[in-house]
């Protein structure tokens, strides 16, 4: 197991989730929940109030165990052959960071955010581009002067097929003497035909074929239920003749080699995604996380903190030989609960003939009155500053 049970199921739920909000159509898109996740999941550690419980929704975690359960499933991604994560931390030196919280990241991943807001942006990229293995070269976020601290996760996955596909004229070609690679399953959204192509690591890929005009979201969640067998399926080598499914023959062939064999037909793909994650910010716990009217995160910094910006960069490719894709992900943290300084001031000017009283202060009684013509002395070229009269609250 790369996790446990729990936190599988949790970025599973996560994936289903954001499936559901991001492909109500079936445009073309790309995108990684277990990227995103750690990441929640240590700001979950670090929130408090109505953040903390909504990033806890979200992560499906108690925030007390988010941030251990984030670190065993980043270092257990990272120990698969072919799966490489890492995570990033910046923050400016006016930010204390919580020595409990920042110790739960590697020491190598803190660096510091100069205020230099082209050489931070070159660094972050340079980040980004190095820890994608040059497939996502930019953060996926801007970097503002008001950036105080920036949370980023990367995560990339390279698989070559057992059995590589045959490639002519565009198309993909393959058969196997294994029927049960191909699945019908039965799910809410109706019949999902599930293709298996197994790699090399222990990482495979499954092929997703609903019926004509089933949203994306609906497909690709009926892909994670046939995962975790939530739905009933049929194996290839046990589906009725005919069409039991999208996509799928099932007939007799007369000949003398009476062996079964699968045919798959497909073809390669690459896509590529940006997707703004505050555009869903209920569905990854940041609703309340993203309100700069008060500090979220005491666990992070005694600095009052909200979430500014949060976003993904994800690319995939689909080939004969096998799969590739990078997933960079990153949370600009600002400050917040931090109004404009202001001050109030009162203007009054005595100019010219005027009048006093010399006053007891408690009895009020009047000592004695006068009235004098007080007029602007002559300037000498050394003349005083009004701003500065009373800077120190004694005028």
């Amino acid at each position: 197991m790369i996790a446990d049970a729990r936190t599988v199921r949790a970025v599973n739920a996560l994936t289903v989730g954001w499936a559901g909000r991001a492909l109500r159509q079936s445009e073309e898109t790309v995108f990684s929940a277990a990227g995103v996740w750690p990441l929640l999941a240590l700001l979950a550690a670090g929130a408090d109030g109505a953040a903390r419980d909504e990033l806890e929704r979200a992560t499906g975690v108690d925030a007390g165990e988010a941030a251990g359960a984030a670190g065993r499933l980043l270092a257990r991604l990272d120990a698969l052959p072919g799966v490489a994560s890492a995570i990033g931390l910046w923050s400016k030196a006016t930010v204390p960071l919580e020595s409990g919280w920042a110790g739960a990241l590697p020491p190598a991943a803190h660096g510091v955010l100069s205020g230099d807001v082209a050489a931070d942006r070159a660094a972050l990229d340079a980040w980004a581009d190095k820890r994608s293995g040059g497939l996502v070269p930019r953060l996926p976020i801007p970097v503002k002067e008001g950036t105080e601290l920036v949370l980023a996760g990367a995560l990339t996955v390279r698989t070559n097929w057992l059995r590589p596909f045959v490639e002519h004229g565009g198309v993909l070609y393959r058969t196997s003497a294994l029927l049960d690679r191909v699945e019908v399953v039965e799910a809410p959204c109706g019949r999902v035909t599930v293709l298996k192509v197994l790699g090399t690591g222990g990482i495979d890929v499954h092929l997703l074929r609903g019926e004509a005009g089933v949203p994306g979201g609906e497909v690709l969640a009926a892909g994670v239920g046939a995962l975790q067998r939530a739905y009933p399926a049929v194996s290839g080598d046990r589906l009725s003749y005919g069409e039991p499914g999208p996509g799928v023959t099932v007939s007799r062939v007369p000949g003398s080699d009476r062996r079964p064999y699968l045919s798959v037909t497909t073809v390669p793909f690459e896509v590529t995604a940006q997707h703004d994650l505050l555009d869903h910010a209920g569905l990854f716990g940041l609703t309340t996380a993203t309100d700069d009217s008060r500090g979220h995160f005491p666990g992070i910094s005694g600095e009052p903190l909200a979430v500014g910006a949060a976003g993904q960069t994800v690319t995939a490719a689909f080939s004969a030989l096998g799969y590739r894709s990078a997933a960079v992900t990153a949370f600009g943290v600002a400050a917040a609960g931090v109004p404009a300084s202001t001050a109030r001031r009162v203007r009054a000017e005595f100019i010219g003939p005027i009048g006093f009283l010399t006053v007891h202060r408690t009895s009020r009684l009047v000592l004695n009155a006068g009235w004098v013509d007080a007029r602007l002395p002559e300037k000498d070229g050394d003349g005083w500053d009004e701003s500065e009269d009373g800077a120190d609250g004694t005028a």
